[in-house]
């Protein structure tokens, strides 16, 4: 299975990369894991939604660009379905043995994700009804993929 994860912005903060870092070696036994980053707009704090929906907008371009058009994608949204770990575990061994061996999850900015990349997913993911910040829902996600395969292989994990 070939997992992307196409994220809005370029990470900073040490810590993080060193987790994305752990997930992506530990990952590559089960996968082959990418990471692919697209630059931010810079959002000013008294932008107005037209202005948000023109970050958004030119945000998504960039990320579209980035999917291959045979790839299953997974948009991270707030307003997505959620799922438990062991759901989530089962979409994937769904997903790998259905012939979806691209699978592209998607991360957008601060201020989410464009209307047109959202016509582009074929689901939406919700974490939690909580707002987190996108540079940490790398991390998350990646966790949670590595929880999805050592569930599906019956591995030990802890709860």
């Amino acid at each position: 299975m070939h997992i992307s994860i196409a994220a809005v912005g370029k990470l900073k903060e040490k810590y993080l990369i060193q987790g994305i870092n752990e997930y992506t070696k530990r990952l590559s036994a089960y996968a082959k894991i990418e990471i692919i980053e697209v630059a931010d707009e810079k959002t000013s704090e008294r932008a107005s939604e037209l202005e948000e929906e023109q970050i958004r907008q030119r945000e998504g371009e960039r990320l579209l660009a980035k999917i291959p058009h045979d790839a299953h994608v997974i948009a991270l949204a707030i307003e997505g379905k959620m799922k438990s770990s062991e759901q989530f575990a089962a979409r994937l061994d769904e997903l790998a043995t259905y012939g979806k061996s691209k699978v592209v999850f998607v991360i957008g900015g601060s201020l989410g994700l464009s209307k047109q990349v959202m016509a582009r997913a074929d689901e939406a993911l919700s974490f939690s009804k909580m707002t987190f910040p996108y540079q940490l829902m790398r991390l998350i996600l990646l966790e949670q993929i590595y929880r999805a395969f050592r569930i599906n292989r019956g591995e030990p994990y802890h709860k």
